[in-house]
This record gives structure tokens, C-alpha cells and sequence, in this order.
């Protein structure tokens, strides 16, 4: 176990470079639904999920958007994955057809809590660690298990002091 805080060995991805990657996600999932190349509809996960997701719905022109809640973080510690929300039950079936799209596949913990539910769904994220690679179909981008990603919606820019102090 490292010494490092998350911030000492980040990721830090713009809004610029999630639109592009989550783009990519799109052209990589065109034309791989099951009814004829197409998918009935997107589920996204919260929070993360529901930028790539909505690129994603507009790139392949799906309209049909809905969204699960799955805690599995408090603040930057992991715990058990639990579902606060659920998509329309009518909806999901059994995920046959259904998109389900996320940021970020770290442990594997949410994706694996999904799938459970959904078994026949296609779960793709933008980004992938190692760990949680098993439970993603398809993804973008992996990334060490030690690096912390922060996404543009969690940051802020602010004013930082020079490296060599005041003028």
C-alpha cells in the first residue's frame, strides 16, 4: 500500500477530453445492439455516468435515457455498492438491448452489483483500472488501479500561488 494521497498520482481529465473520450465510446458502440446494430436505450449510472452517457445518447441518437443510483463511494473511501435508485423495471427486463454507461470502472463493485441485476445488458465505461475490467464490455481508456481520476464536474479552477512566491 502506498503512502500517496489520491492526488499525488491523478488523472485529471477536462470537459473537452470526456466529450472526446466519451465520443470515442460512441463510435466504438455503433452498430453492436442486438436489434440490428442498435440499442432500445441508455441507463446511465449516477453520477459519473450521466455526462458519458448523454454524448453517448446524442452520438447514436437513442432517446430513451434512464438512470440507476448506485452508492459505492463516501468521499474517496470505497464501501459496499447499494442501489438508492433503480431504472424502470419494464424498461430493463432482463438488459437485453439496454446501454448501461458509467465513467469509471474502478473495483468492479458497482458494475458487478448492475450486472446482477441486468445480466444481458452491455455495460461499457470511458475509463477502466485493472480491477474492474472483468465487469466492463467495453471501454476507452485503462488506467493504473493506484491512479486517482478526477473528472472536470469535481474540480474547480482557482488561483494558485507561483512556485517561487510574490512578486
Amino acid at each position: 500500500m502506498s503512502d500517496r494521497l489520491p492526488h499525488e498520482k491523478g488523472f485529471h481529465i477536462s470537459w473537452d477530453q470526456i466529450h472526446r473520450d466519451s465520443r470515442a465510446l460512441a463510435w466504438r458502440l455503433d452498430g453492436h445492439g442486438p436489434d440490428e446494430g442498435n440499442w432500445r436505450a441508455i441507463v446511465a449510472i449516477t453520477r459519473g455516468g450521466m455526462a458519458p452517457a448523454m454524448i453517448i445518447a446524442r452520438e447514436l441518437d437513442i432517446r430513451i435515457i434512464d438512470t440507476i443510483s448506485v452508492k459505492s463511494y463516501n468521499h474517496q473511501a470505497q464501501m459496499d455498492a447499494q442501489v438508492l435508485k433503480a431504472p424502470d423495471a419494464d424498461l430493463m427486463g432482463d438488459g437485453e438491448g439496454i446501454l448501461v454507461i458509467d465513467d469509471l470502472v474502478d473495483s468492479g463493485k458497482t458494475l458487478e452489483l448492475v450486472r446482477q441485476m441486468y445480466p444481458k445488458a452491455h455495460f461499457a465505461t470511458v475509463y477502466a483500472k485493472p480491477k474492474g475490467r472483468p465487469q466492463v464490455d467495453t471501454f476507452i481508456t485503462e488506467v493504473s488501479q493506484d491512479t486517482w481520476i478526477f473528472f472536470p464536474w469535481d474540480m474547480a479552477l482557482q488561483y494558485v500561488e507561483p512556485y517561487r512566491g510574490k512578486d
